[in-house]
Parts: structure tokens; C-alpha cells; sequence
């Protein structure tokens, strides 16, 4: 009963996206032949949308726009490029390019092959991209011109230019060289391997297949309104989970991606007004900056049209979220998950409004649970780790390696609580604890209420050894531009308000905190002492 409940539950919330909208006879029979030759991959979702509106925009990025059939045949041609070129199923090929329609390509294509993609994250450095590509035995490689100079390391393989121009050959030529109907469906089923944020040390690759079934659309779409032709703004990179798993939404509903080459915050703001987008995905730090904007610049701009603006890939502090709808209206929605465990919580702008700082509520299908040490569930208001169960959980590192699992749940890495209303706090990363004098501290809190203050842009709290405390607490402040900040405010501030074993003993100014591409504070940058 409780299962034909649930299927019941997700039909609904399907119906209510417009999902099930009514297909030509003629077409519903091919997208049913489709799926059964090409079952999970997005490779299928991006042909049935091909077969279903053809001639709709698909993409709109820095060189124009382009429909659903137009990337759909280059991305067959060039599908039939990679294996002329020795890319075979199962083959495990490196992607490495920005947001961009040759980028969508690509990934499309190593799908169609069955080849196995590792998304590379544009901020690596050559000795980090070496090690990767070895460890993950990268065959092949396909990358943006601007990335040449750090692939010194992975030589010995077919290597392509997605964007631009070099000493490889480019994607353009495949295309152009190769008949771009749909080609045979692979023998193999393809998948992507995430990397972590490797905000403590190389970022480890994460298997994930194509989930099976609608649960996981469901679960988004029973949190975040989203519809069917939705347009939608990628500025999330789409090398990381958060701004991949808008693009595979995105082929279920049916929605154009307008993306650009590099995030700029006015640029941001000038696409969503100029193409009307519906909804706008981001990281954190973007939002800081798009609101660091003078308001002359953001007033410039109509973003009525902007009904979902959905943020992840970091902590969202309570104080951004609130300027976010103060400033642009109730459309914020926080996503909290990670690579390993993908989908947790989503905090709506009703949960923002009512307890700024939350991660929300667990959507339809997911368990969320606060265990303690020893595995057992803690009660509301009570800190511990946080575990999640769900359709789309990874299947474990590609070393062989796995998280932690407990019951069928799998841990985020963070330590958090819920509130008497049910909502999701995170207080934290679990090995972030900071151990002060006997005294446990989570820096999430000192961090948040330092945040708070109008002259502060942004900050990072770290334990530091110390010899007669163990570690003290240290704050590294970036103060907003003109602002006349002192160590002994920052301290007084948060004696006034917490217990005087998070008061930090030390406050450094900087210009800026040391952060990877998804915007999370990269905490072993900053020093020991």
C-alpha cells in the first residue's frame, strides 16, 4: 500500500509540472522506441526532447541560441567522431570545459558512445589534473583551448578542443567530418564520475549512474516548483554535481539552458532579464557577489520573470539568503545534499523567512536522519552526523573505497540538527569540529553571527594549535570595501552573544578567502598558526 502510495505521490507531483502534457501519436511511438534502446542515459532524455519539440530553442549561450534537433545531430556526429577516433564503450573519457553548448555536446556524445565521463574541475592545476586523469585511467580527453597548457601530464591519448583552437584536433572537426543521425545505442550503459570538492586534498572521483525510475525528478520538483519549458539560467559550473543535476532536470522538463563562458554578476543579471529566464542556478559566493553590485546596476534589470532561484554547491549563511529575497523577491530555494549523497534537504523562501540559516526539509522519498556516535537517531535540537537515504545516493568511490553507511543511509560528511519545525540545520563538516579547552565548537556558528555584521564581506573560522588549549579559534576576516574593522569588535561581538569558549583568540584581514570553483572556503589554505 505504502509503495502504491508513493507512485501515487509521484504522478502527482509529474502532473503538476506539466510532464504529462500530450505528445503526437506519431512521436510518442518514437520516443517509446527511443527508450527502449537507449533506457537511462541523458543521452535518451536529449533525443526524446529532439523527437518532441525539434525546433525549440535547447540552448542560448555567448554565440546565440540553438534547437533541440541542432544539438542533437552534432552531438551524434561527434558521438561518431570519438569512436572513429578509438573511444569505445565503457572507455573512461576526461571532460574539461566551461558552461558552454559544445560542452552539452560533448557530454551528450560520451553518452551515445558508453563511454565513461570524468568531469574535470576548471580550477585545477596541471600536477592535480595529471593525477586524476591517471588515477581515474583517463583514454581520452576533451578540453577548452584555455586548458592546453596544464594537460602535459596526459599526453599518451586521443585529445580533442571542445572550444577554440590548438595543437589537438577540435570537436568542430569531428562534427563536421561525421553523418549526424542517431547512431546505434552502446552495448554499455554510460555514467558520469563526479569529483568532490577536494576542499581537504585531491577531490576523490564519485560513481553515479542514471537513476531508475521518476522518484529523484519527483523529489526535486516536490520542493522546488519547477514546470515544464522552464528557461533556465546555469551559472553553477557544470563540471560539479549541483550545475550537472540542473542540466539532467532540465531534460525531463523540457527546459532551454542559457549559459556563459565565465560567471560575471552584472552579465548574470542583464541574461536573465534579455531571455526572460524562469529560473536561475547558482553557488552561494555568486549570489554575495551579485548582491555586492550597486544598486544602480541591479535596478538596471527586470528580472520579473524569475520565478526559482536555486542555490548549492556551499553553505548559504542565513544573512545572504535574507538580503537575496529582500532584494530580488521570495524565489530563493537552498539545496543542501553533496556528491556522495546528492539530494538531502531544500529549504524554501518560507523556511528562509522563518529560520534563515536552514537547509529545509528533506523532499519527497528522502530519509534524513542526526545519529549519534554509536549510530543511534538523536532527537530535535540535539547535534550529531548527518545521514541520507534516497533513489540517487552514489555507488561508491572509483578507488573502491565508500562513505559511511548506516542502515541503508549514507553520511554527507556534515554534522547538523533539526529545529522543532522539522527543518535541517548544518553546523558543520564532522571532522571541522574544533576542540577548545575540553569545549567542542562547530564554526559554522561563530562564523554566521561574525557574517552578520554589516562591514564584513565574508569570513572563516579554523581551530589553530594551541599548547595549553589544545586549539584555539581563529577568524579570518574579509571586510567589505571602506569598512574600518578592529580584532577587538570582531571578539567583543561574538562575547556579547556566545559562550566565551567560541570567542576567537585570534582575527587575521584578508582581501579575500581562498575558495574552489563551487565557492566553498578552502580552510587548509589558511594556515596553522
Amino acid at each position: 500500500m505504502g509503495n502504491f502510495a508513493e507512485k501515487l505521490e509521484v504522478a502527482k507531483v509529474l502532473y503538476r509540472a506539466g510532464i504529462f502534457k500530450p505528445v503526437r501519436p506519431d512521436k510518442t511511438v518514437r520516443m517509446i522506441r527511443a527508450a527502449k534502446g537507449w533506457g537511462r542515459s541523458p543521452a535518451m532524455g536529449f533525443i526524446a526532447l529532439a523527437i518532441r519539440q525539434p525546433d525549440a530553442i535547447a540552448i542560448i549561450d555567448d554565440e546565440g541560441s540553438a534547437s533541440f534537433d541542432e544539438v542533437n545531430r552534432r552531438s551524434n556526429a561527434l558521438a561518431r567522431g570519438l569512436r572513429e577516433a578509438g573511444v569505445s564503450p565503457g572507455d573512461v573519457v576526461g571532460v574539461m570545459g566551461r558552461n558552454h553548448r559544445r560542452f552539452v555536446e560533448t557530454l551528450l556524445a560520451c553518452c551515445k558512445v558508453g563511454a565513461n565521463t570524468v568531469l574535470m574541475n576548471t580550477m585545477f592545476a596541471a600536477p592535480q589534473l595529471t593525477e586524476v586523469g591517471k588515477r581515474e585511467n583517463v583514454s581520452a580527453l576533451l578540453y577548452d583551448e584555455e586548458f592546453g597548457s596544464l594537460l602535459h601530464g596526459l599526453r599518451d591519448m586521443p585529445r580533442f578542443v571542445i572550444y577554440g583552437s590548438g595543437e589537438d584536433p577540435s570537436v568542430e572537426d569531428l562534427i563536421a567530418s561525421h553523418a549526424d543521425d542517431n547512431p546505434e545505442p552502446p552495448s554499455i550503459e554510460s555514467r558520469f564520475t563526479m569529483l568532490t570538492s577536494g576542499t581537504t586534498g585531491t577531490p576523490k572521483g564519485a560513481k553515479r549512474g542514471s537513476p531508475e525510475g521518476m522518484m529523484p525528478i519527483a523529489s526535486m520538483l516536490s520542493r522546488i516548483p519547477y514546470r515544464f519549458g522552464e528557461r533556465t539560467m546555469i551559472a553553477a559550473p557544470m563540471f560539479h554535481s549541483w550545475g550537472l543535476g540542473q542540466f539532467q532536470l532540465g531534460l525531463v522538463l523540457g527546459t532551454t539552458y542559457v549559459l556563459q563562458h565565465r560567471f560575471d554578476p552584472e552579465a548574470i543579471l542583464k541574461a536573465v532579464a534579455e531571455h526572460e529566464c524562469t529560473c536561475l542556478a547558482v553557488v552561494p559566493i555568486m549570489m554575495q557577489r551579485i548582491l555586492a553590485l550597486p544598486d544602480e546596476v541591479k535596478s538596471k534589470y527586470d528580472l520579473s520573470s524569475l520565478r526559482i532561484t536555486a542555490a548549492s554547491g556551499s553553505a548559504l549563511p542565513g544573512h545572504l539568503a535574507t538580503e537575496w529575497v529582500d532584494t530580488f523577491g521570495n524565489n530563493l530555494y537552498n539545496f543542501y545534499g553533496s556528491t556522495e549523497v546528492a539530494m538531502a534537504t531544500v529549504a524554501t523562501p518560507e523556511d528562509m523567512r522563518a529560520a534563515p540559516g536552514t537547509a529545509g526539509k528533506p523532499p519527497l522519498g528522502t530519509v534524513v536522519k542526526i545519529l549519534d556516535p554509536q549510530g543511534q537517531a538523536l532527537p530535535d535540537g540535539e547535534t550529531g552526523r548527518i545521514f541520507v537515504s534516497n533513489a540517487i545516493s552514489f555507488e561508491g568511490y572509483t578507488s573502491g573505497d565508500d562513505k559511511e553507511r548506516l542502515a541503508g543511509l549514507v553520511s554527507s560528511g556534515d554534522v547538523g540538527h533539526f529545529d522543532e519545525g522539522g527543518r535541517l540545520f548544518v553546523d558543520g563538516r564532522d571532522d571541522d569540529m574544533i576542540v577548545s579547552g575540553g569545549e567542542n565548537v562547530f564554526p559554522r556558528e561563530v562564523e554566521d553571527l561574525i557574517a552578520s555584521r554589516d562591514d564584513v564581506e565574508e569570513v572563516a573560522v579554523v581551530g589553530v594549535p594551541d599548547p595549553d588549549w589544545g586549539q584555539r579559534l581563529k577568524a579570518f576576516v574579509v571586510p567589505k570595501p571602506g569598512a574600518s574593522l578592529s580584532e577587538d569588535a570582531i571578539k567583543a561581538q561574538v562575547k556579547q552573544a556566545l559562550a566565551s569558549y567560541k570567542v576567537p583568540r585570534e582575527v587575521a584581514f584578508l582581501d579575500t578567502l581562498p575558495r574552489n570553483a563551487t565557492g566553498k572556503v578552502l580552510k587548509r589554505n589558511l594556515g596553522t598558526g
